[in-house]
């Protein structure tokens, strides 16, 4: 019965729904799959006490169904607090700390029927887009066990490509959504800043970088899981309800013109291999109906990095400043986030206003390039996966690397507006270090074009059904 494991999410709800499988069924296969290979992958922490979920199980056999998750198996990034379980952050100052509610979006996920069997690895505070931490270890890639499954949503990302999960909740600053889901070939999708809440707590209006989001194997179950996510919450000011996507997942895309911004006129660093895959990829949109224009560099690279690098660390030391401010917390920090929590609070105020009139100068230009075009590319990483015992690379291409995310700035552009971006695979290296290693493209549009990005995402999966392709530990599971 495994082969209900590799089915999407949406189609082992109906198969639940139908009464095809029992929720304890499908637990059981779930169990066995984390039992065969989360050993390798460390992808799921916290594992709740067997018993337990299988009790748990049993009684949503028996209930009305709550949702259309209802039955489905779920573990939650280590960032969001679970009643009942362990928020560590991937930090030896929080290990153990016991959560006594749930997050809001955990919540919601909850209240569609979802059982929560445990969390997801994370870096610690979701630093670095690799997933290892003193707490709970390294997660490594299904595709390659020596290699990183990237990050900060690395956990959930490894645990959907091996077939662990369903579907899987994650968030995304500097690319936490993005790059582990071209590094483990599923999709991740960064929302419509505001679309889905953080918790109301700290300040709510100025930090604009970080936003939670879904992560799935297909877009259309990533846009199941965003309708659950998403919706306003009264005490954040920019929190927005916004019209369901799942129905608007079979919109016509023939038609649509995606525009190519490549490695920005030379401005990212790029290993070798990378472009070329994804160029290849790319000529797979015209046979969906779409067009695909090369896109000059859209604005100065250096000033949207200049911009990013200063509120990124502002918010960093806003939302951990006082961890740094206590000796005994501060020693148990790891050096990125010293430096991170040091620059922020060395910043002046008209520092961070000259930092954010940059981002506002390059939301106008990116308004104009969507006149023409309805959603602009860009590689997901400009590395592939890299081995597991790094912290970071310090180089790509020759160039080297000034700090310890500067690896990922292609996925800056994008998070520094709060625009909407889907993940897609775009396939495997082909030869050398890289052959077989997963890599992606990021797709993103305006603000409020969730709908859309991800209905082109389903067009794109239905015609290249990549994440089919599974990684070889999985074997006969």
């Amino acid at each position: 019965m495994s082969d209900i494991l590799d089915k999407d999410a949406l189609d082992q709800a109906a198969a639940l729904e139908r009464g095809e499988i029992s929720t304890e069924e499908l637990m059981i296969e779930t169990l066995a799959r984390i039992d065969a290979v989360n050993g390798e992958v460390n992808a799921i922490v916290s594992l709740r006490d067997r018993d337990a979920i299988l009790e748990e199980a049993r009684a949503a056999d028996k209930a009305p169904r709550k949702g259309w998750m209802h039955g489905l198996p779920l573990a939650v990034k280590d960032l969001a607090n679970v009643a009942g379980l362990p928020t560590s952050m991937g930090s030896p100052i929080f290990a153990g700390q016991i959560a006594e509610k749930d997050d809001i979006v955990v919540a919601r996920m909850r209240e569609a029927g979802a059982i929560i069997i445990g969390k997801t690895n994370t870096p610690e505070f979701g630093l670095g887009s690799h997933t290892f931490n003193p707490v709970h270890g390294a997660t490594h890639n299904p595709y390659d066990l020596g290699r990183s499954a990237g990050g900060s949503s690395g956990g959930a990302a490894a645990a959907l490509a091996c077939r662990m999960l369903p579907v899987a909740d994650g968030s995304d600053m500097m690319g936490s959504l993005r790059n582990p889901a071209a590094w483990n070939n599923v999709y991740g999708f960064r929302p419509s800043w505001g679309r889905v809440p953080s918790e109301p707590h700290g300040d709510s209006f100025l930090h604009q970088l970080a936003t939670n989001g879904p992560m799935a194997r297909s877009p259309r179950d990533v846009a199941a899981l965003l309708d659950v996510q998403s919706g306003r919450d009264p005490r954040q000011p920019h929190c927005y309800d916004a019209d369901p996507c799942l129905p608007e997942i079979g919109q016509e895309t023939k038609g649509l013109r995606l525009g190519w911004l490549g490695d920005w006129g030379g401005a990212f660093p790029m290993e070798e291999g990378i472009l070329e895959l994804c160029e290849t990829a790319l000529a797979q949109f015209p046979e969906i109906g779409m067009t695909v224009d090369p896109v000059a560099p859209a604005f100065e690279a250096a000033k949207i990095w200049d911009s990013w690098t200063t509120l990124r660390s502002w918010a960093v030391a806003g939302a951990s400043g006082a961890l740094y401010e206590q000796e005994k917390t501060r020693d148990m920090l790891k050096p990125e986030a010293i430096w991170e929590i040091e620059r922020g609070l060395s910043y002046s105020a008209m520092e961070v206003h000259r930092a954010s009139l940059i981002r506002s100068q390059w939301f106008r230009r990116a308004a104009e390039l969507f006149e023409s075009y309805d959603a602009l590319i860009l590689p997901t990483a400009q590395v592939w996966p890299f081995p597991v015992d790094w912290r970071a690379p310090q180089e790509v291409a020759g160039q080297k690397m000034d700090t310890y995310h500067r690896w990922m700035e292609v996925v800056v552009p994008v998070g520094l507006l709060g625009l909407p971006c889907l993940a897609i695979p775009a396939g495997f290296g082909a030869s050398g270090p890289a052959k077989g290693l997963p890599m992606g493209l990021q797709v993103f549009g305006p603000r409020g074009s969730d709908a859309r990005l991800l209905a082109l995402g389903q067009a794109w999966h239905e015609k290249t059904r990549f994440t089919d392709i599974k990684p070889e530990l999985l074997g006969n599971t």
